[in-house]
């Protein structure tokens, strides 16, 4: 999981409250909404006086016209208000949604990829769905809450001073002891908010393992494995709920019984000694109605403790998303698409700190149009060398250089357009063939160079004959297809990009052997002029490389082509052996 930085709840709050500002508008009409709709609790409370002294005590004629007509009036404007407040506010909340969700998801395209070797999928896919709409409730819908029902308190409050400054003085007590209540459950609130958006996190990522390997959970018969997972993590989440709720749960009570409290002195002090001689039958109406009503909107904002500090703990695992470091892109050079030549000098690389380097001061130059393959046992660095190329990873020491510059001197996009790669795992997005095969430059291809990539490759003749030809759905990554048409669907969309440098990684050895005689043809056709690093297992795949590298523990250890290797007897000859004892 991603560390967390500690930052105080202020500091996050007003970072999401910066996500409200570009709304000002908005946000405008919406107060003007709640200003609006916390008046009419005002006022029907203050209309208690003139409805029950004038039009019941004295039988004013004026006053039994004109209160129902404000009672109507009133909760027209209540309606207007209500919908103005609620619908902008959702509308900024939505807002809010989007661009925190679209940030997140621009931040995950340009992460290091060694930040996906130790993140959770699972944790990442619900930071972006379920933390992202916490964080939008404590930006807006909480400000609802504490805009609306603050200004409707002091309303209340305001008119019961005025009705009866003495009554009034019992509230002022409570006000310091729910404060107290309030600050003191917002750390447990926040504290176990981080742990329920953590338990969502591992909750998705057991669903996403188990839909994603639906065929080996049957076939091994895991079954029994993945829903005891599933519910460890299940009654995980449900027990921070919970825990959630009591505290919730106590703070509701303890808050409406201090108010109860107040309420049951207030009428017993109204009800006797001098107070009771002052006050008339509608002012202490208007003023029981007011404190009435000011049980809604207190209770909302004592709730509206833990709707904040979800929305807090929320925002701490999103920001933490933000300020990490984006891949570095400092260069200005754009790479020609002419290749002259690649050169690994000197070149470390560890994955991690404290771990040992997988790359030792490995040193090697290739030629342009040179065709060279890299085997070794599991392990020895073939792909990790290969992965430096495009800037996968950040060179521990050393530098990787391509027409005699550092590939840091060239941009990310310069460098990755002049590369096109085949791997064993081919990933195919679920939309048609088309537009797998055109992947990332779909807006300018057209359909001739698509179809003349397809043949080429050898994946013309079996896309024909699907149903709806290369409007094909693939399926999930590519589930509709099988490993030979996934692989020279890879090799067409290599072929269209028309890359001047080429990755193999294993890319035929999956596959039967018929399926691999029409993959490797499309795979010959591909390479034709190009500068080509083969990652390879199956050494008869390589046989005709232009030299091979034998790699082991980080480092190379042999180089020539095939023939020259076995005649040294040393070790291409052991892994040769072994293949074809």
């Amino acid at each position: 999981m991603v560390g967390q930085p500690e930052v105080s709840g202020k500091q996050t709050y007003g970072r999401l409250i910066g996500y409200v500002k570009p709304y000002r508008r908005e946000f405008i009409i919406a107060v003007i909404g709640m200003m609006g709709y916390a008046i009419t609790d005002t006022a029907f409370a203050a209309l208690m006086k003139p409805m029950l002294d004038g039009s019941f005590v004295e039988q004013d004629k004026q006053a039994i016209l004109l209160v129902p007509l404000m009672i109507i009036g009133i909760f027209v404007l209540r309606g207007i208000a209500g919908f103005a407040s609620t619908y902008y506010i959702a509308w900024i909340g939505w807002r809010v949604i989007k661009q925190l969700r679209g940030e997140i998801f621009e931040k995950y395209l340009t992460l290091p990829t060694s930040f996906y070797d130790k993140a959770s999928s699972g944790e990442l896919i619900s930071r972006i769905t379920f933390n992202s709409q916490m964080v939008a409730n404590a930006a807006s819908s909480s400000l609802t809450v504490m805009v609306r029902d603050s200004l409707t308190a002091i309303g209340l409050f305001a008119l019961m001073f005025y009705q009866s400054w003495q009554l009034s003085l019992t509230f002022l007590v409570i006000g310091p002891i729910i404060g107290i209540i309030v600050s003191r459950v917002s750390r447990q609130f926040r504290a176990i908010s981080r742990s329920i958006q953590g338990s969502m996190g591992d909750v998705s990522h057991v669903i996403q393992e188990a839909v994603e390997g639906a065929r080996v959970i049957k076939i091994f018969g895991g079954q029994e494995e993945e829903m005891q997972a599933f519910q460890l993590a299940n009654e995980r989440n449900r027990a921070f709920n919970m825990k959630e709720t009591v505290v919730k749960a106590l703070n509701e009570p303890i808050v409406q019984l201090l108010v109860a409290l107040a309420l049951a002195v207030i009428v017993y002090v109204a009800s006797s000694g001098e107070v009771a001689d002052r006050i008339s039958v509608g002012s202490f109406m208007s003023f029981i109605t007011a404190m009435l009503l000011l049980f809604a909107p207190l209770k909302r904002m004592t709730t509206l403790n833990s709707q904040i500090q979800k929305g807090i703990a929320a925002g701490e695992s999103l920001f933490a998303i933000l300020d990490l470091e984006s891949e570095r892109d400092l260069g200005t050079r754009e790479l020609d698409s002419t290749i002259h030549g690649i050169e690994y000098r000197n070149v470390s690389l560890r994955y991690q700190e404290g771990k040992p380097s997988v790359l030792r001061n490995v040193s090697l130059t290739i030629a342009s149009g040179e065709t060279v393959a890299f085997v070794g046992e599991s392990g020895s660095g073939k792909t990790s060398l290969v992965n430096l190329l495009p800037r996968l990873y950040e060179l521990e020491s050393g530098e990787v250089l391509v027409n005699g510059h550092s590939v840091d001197d060239y941009t990310l996009q310069s460098l990755r357009s002049r590369i096109a790669t085949v791997s064993q795992d081919v990933m195919l997005f679920n939309d048609t063939i088309a537009s797998n095969i055109a992947y990332g430059s779909r807006d300018s291809i057209d359909e001739n160079a698509l179809h003349a990539a397809c043949k080429a490759a050898h994946a013309h003749d079996f896309i024909s004959r699907l149903p709806d030809g290369y409007e094909t759905m693939v399926g999930e990554n590519g589930v509709m297809l099988s490993g030979g048409q996934k692989q020279r669907v890879a090799i067409a969309r290599a072929l269209l990009k028309n890359a001047p440098i080429l990755i193999l990684d294993e890319a035929t050895s999956a596959l039967d052997t018929e399926s691999e005689r029409k993959v490797q043809q499309g795979l010959d056709a591909l390479m034709e002029g190009r500068t080509t690093l083969v990652i390879a297992h199956r050494l008869s795949t390589i046989e005709q490389a232009d030299r091979i590298v034998v790699m082991d523990h980080g480092e190379i250890v042999e180089i020539g082509n095939h023939q020259e290797l076995l005649a040294r007897q040393s070790h291409y000859y052991k892994l040769h052996q072994l293949q074809f004892r």
